[in-house]
């Protein structure tokens, strides 16, 4: 593969760059550098932002809604908005939903719900995990019953990311009993406001309401809500996974993350610690050999090809990557990473700061990017995975 970048594809940088520059606002960029909470009026404004300029859904086809562009454009898309602290886009309805109507809904599921993904009209979020399904996924209990022309649902879901905010969820069900148990499940589309839905926050270490419970209780889902045959969603949430995988390797996140944490080092007693350096050297090319591969990955699905174990190796390298630029942080910060006020990660705060710029959020993001190599596939899994795809065992 040629990392050269072509002139065309320097000039399409410069534009991304530029438009960046124009729509970006100081506030949201400081918010999402200093690891603040973000509101959902700032997520909204974002997608709209993204929306009206057509770069919301980057990998869609053109006759969708989305910008036409290769997996090199996409790259440096994501790569300038992380390197500007742009806010991630929220991926439910974008980058996992989206990918699999695109592949596998009908011609009425791709007309109503792609279009209101695009403009903001529907928030999505995933009903994968449960209490006794998290890696082990097709355990999951949650049961759809037919009864003419509804499915009766009931169960729990759990971390459920930003599921208080969502207008729908995605959910996998159980449709049968019989067979393998991958065989019996089914991939639903569910309207949070249908009566017996209720939502419980969960609270993270840092005051943050990220992610919910969400419990069914006789819920009714019209039978045109099933996206692709009955009993086959396993097939649907394999496919979702790897794009939902590819995304958590977080390629641009790291490089915005590491040229922070190289700006914060020359603050503090590490600035000339050879042996704090040789960590910060490793890590960064472990970064720059994972970008040549999430390249690979973003060409295979260009293609028309679902990646596959290849998109193990990403959220494995991908998250080990994110938690030690983590750890490289609180080793910088040292003591003064060790006090923690919640409050600090509000917009507006104005109390007294401990340490140099850093120390605030150091601790809550070390700990709160534990879950990275553990959600969407622990990765366990995915070294089962690729052990099983890629070496025969």
């Amino acid at each position: 593969m040629n990392l050269d970048f072509t002139p065309e594809q320097d000039a399409f940088r410069a534009e991304v760059r530029a438009w960046l520059d124009e729509n970006l606002s100081s506030r949201l960029a400081d918010k999402v550098r200093t690891s603040k909470h973000l509101s959902k009026q700032d997520m909204e404004d974002w997608h709209a932002k993204l929306h009206a300029r057509g770069w919301l859904a980057n990998h869609w086809p053109e006759e969708y809604g989305g910008p036409g562009w290769g997996p090199v454009e996409k790259f440096i898309f994501e790569d300038e908005c992380a390197m500007a602290n742009a806010p991630r886009i929220v991926p439910f309805g974008v980058s996992m939903l989206g990918p699999v109507l695109l592949k596998y809904g009908s011609d009425e599921q791709k007309a109503h719900y792609l279009p209101r993904i695009l403009d903001g009209t529907d928030w999505w979020c995933q009903g994968y995990s449960e209490p006794g399904a998290g890696s082990d996924l097709a355990s999951l209990k949650t049961t759809a019953v037919k009864e003419g022309d509804h499915y009766i649902v009931n169960g729990q879901k759990t971390w459920t990311t930003l599921g208080q905010h969502a207008d729908w969820i995605f959910c996998l069900v159980r449709t049968s009993k019989e067979g393998k148990p991958q065989e019996g499940i089914s991939f639903l589309l569910i309207d949070m406001k249908t009566p017996g839905i209720e939502v419980r926050p969960i609270h993270l270490l840092d005051g943050d309401h990220e992610v919910n419970e969400v419990w069914f209780s006789d819920v009714k889902v019209p039978v045109e809500n099933l996206v692709g045959p009955e009993n086959q969603g396993w097939t649907l949430a394999k496919y979702l996974l790897t794009y939902e995988r590819t995304g958590i390797a977080g390629v641009g996140f790291s490089t915005s993350a590491l040229a922070e944490l190289k700006a914060v080092i020359g603050k503090t007693e590490k600035a000339t610690d050879p042996l704090f350096a040789a960590r910060v050297a490793r890590v960064e090319i472990a970064l720059e050999n994972m970008k040549t591969t999430n390249m690979r990955v973003l060409a295979s699905a260009a293609g028309g090809a679902a990646p596959g174990a290849e998109s193990s190796l990403l959220k494995i390298k991908g998250t080990e990557i994110r938690q030690e630029i983590n750890a490289l942080f609180m080793r910088a910060m040292g003591p003064q990473a060790q006090p923690f006020i919640s409050e600090a990660l509000e917009e507006g705060y104005n109390g007294p700061e401990i340490g140099p710029e850093g120390a605030a959020w150091a601790a809550k993001d070390y700990f709160n990017n534990r879950k990275l190599s553990i959600f969407g596939g622990s990765n366990e899994i995915q070294k089962n995975i690729v052990s099983k795809a890629m070496l025969g065992f």
